[in-house]
């Protein structure tokens, strides 16, 4: 384990620009949204705080893998 990444306070915004790369392609099988993501981290108590915030149009139907 990178003990560096665990110590951290923050992501830098390439990081974060990653992350809601990746968190795109998942959100697009569940909701229709318009495009705009953002991601907040904060520190707490017990570790951290993320927040994912976008709009969706519509919560798509989907149904359990066979």
């Amino acid at each position: 384990m990178n003990t560096l990444l665990s110590e951290r306070e923050d992501m830098t915004e390439e990081e974060k620009s990653l992350f809601l790369h990746d968190l795109k392609k998942v959100c697009k099988e569940y909701f229709e949204a318009d495009g705009r993501y953002s991601v907040d981290v904060a520190r707490t108590e017990k570790g951290f705080s993320v927040c994912v915030i976008f709009d969706a149009v519509r919560v798509k139907k989907f149904r359990k893998p066979r």
